[in-house]
């Protein structure tokens, strides 16, 4: 690609205590991508996005975003330089309305006057929300509280996007609606790095792929490849 990755991991290394969790971990993600993170479990997906976001340190390797080192900032620097996420089990405020969740994602923003535009965009994509604005989140379905955390991430107004496991407990019929909306989330001009099992659902969406295995990428490639990558297909896609 000609232009820059907007996020680029050069060799990054972690643990936790002394047990090696990735390794030599290389990955570039260029503006305007859908790329999903695959592998199974405890096989470093969601310490990737931890450590995107500062919140596990690397012992080596470096992060850069727009062309600048993020590894070692504070989390909250890395969210004000446009990185934001939805976690894994969404992990909303539960005793705090619709509303306040949704303020709670432009916590570190300073453009005040702008957060009522966000606001609209994210009743556009998520209409629901609108109409439990004064309900504890706490009280929404399961979907419902997955939308919320979605848009409680999009309120950062950030140029990246990390999500873990976007389709973890969601009925079936949510999952397909939760990939539509990233996919135009992602129409709408935000880049979005996912981690995902559903290897099926979120190849049929991205552009590129990364597997993992035991904190190692072992494959890497166009979604459209991995699709029909033998081991991939084994491995990941019941085939």
């Amino acid at each position: 690609m000609s232009e820059a990755p907007l996020l680029r991991l050069n060799r990054v290394n972690t643990r936790y205590g002394s047990i090696p969790i990735l390794q030599d971990i290389e990955a570039e993600i260029y503006p305007g991508e859908i790329v999903c993170l695959l592998g199974g479990n405890a096989s470093g997906k969601s310490t990737t996005l931890k450590t995107i976001l500062g919140l596990v340190r690397p012992v080596a390797g470096t992060i850069e975003f727009c062309g600048e080192r993020i590894d070692g900032l504070p989390t909250g620097q890395i969210v004000a330089r446009g990185i934001s996420i939805v976690p894994e089990n969404r992990r909303i405020f539960p005793e705090m309305t619709v509303l306040e969740n949704l303020e709670m994602g432009a916590y570190l923003r300073r453009d005040r006057r702008a957060l009522q535009e966000d606001l609209e965009r994210v009743y556009g994509l998520f209409p629901r929300l609108r109409e439990r604005l004064r309900q504890a989140g706490g009280t929404l379905s399961g979907g419902e509280q997955q939308m919320l955390a979605m848009g409680r991430a999009l309120m950062s107004r950030p140029r990246l996007l990390l999500m873990d496991e976007p389709s973890m407990g969601l009925a079936p019929v949510l999952v397909e609606r939760t990939f539509a909306l990233i996919q135009e989330i992602n129409r709408q001009g935000t880049t979005i790095f996912m981690v995902e099992q559903n290897a099926s659902m979120a190849l049929a969406i991205a552009d590129r792929g990364y597997v993992l295995q035991t904190g190692r990428i072992v494959l890497a490639d166009r979604a459209r490849n991995l699709l029909a990558n033998a081991m991939m297909r084994r491995a990941y896609l019941g085939a």
